[in-house]
């Protein structure tokens, strides 16, 4: 019990500690590519060494809308957001290496995973876990992050 304790102690005194910004961000990157608007505070993707990080992208057009025509024309729209954030880390989708898809229902599945699939021009795909939210932001279906490596 004491050393939980003890644990938990020092884990607690780390939050709200102030960090120097020069040493926290020390090669990182931020990758914000010019037709990508986030619709919060976050990155769109960071770049640490050969790392990419891919915050996950819903299927916002670039003039700010959601593509929801149907979950097939989501799910591209939603690709393509995603590689236009890798394509301005300099990377490509056979980088990928993780992806997570986030949906609102799982009888999207069959049909995101067909469309998912040619996303991919080898048909070599990272590992990946499809998971069923109960919403996601701007009322999207569909929402896809991932985490890339490229030399």
């Amino acid at each position: 019990m004491l050393r939980t304790f003890g644990i938990l102690f020092i884990l607690g005194k780390s939050f709200g500690q102030q960090f120097d910004e020069k040493t926290y961000t020390r090669g990182m990157e931020y990758v914000v590519p010019p037709s990508v608007s986030p619709v919060g505070p976050y990155s769109p993707a960071v770049r640490v060494g050969p790392w990419i990080f891919l915050s996950g992208q819903i299927a916002l057009r670039p003039d700010g809308s959601l593509e929801k025509t149907s979950i097939r024309s989501e799910t591209e729209q939603v690709l393509l957001n995603l590689r236009t954030v890798l394509e301005a880390a300099g990377a490509r989708p056979e980088n990928l290496v993780k992806v997570t898809i986030y949906l609102t229902d799982m009888a999207f599945f069959s049909e995101v995973n067909a469309i998912y699939q040619n996303f991919f021009p080898y048909q070599r795909f990272p590992a990946r876990e499809t998971l069923a939210v109960s919403a996601l932001p701007k009322g999207a279906r569909v929402e896809i992050s991932g985490i890339a490596y490229k030399e």
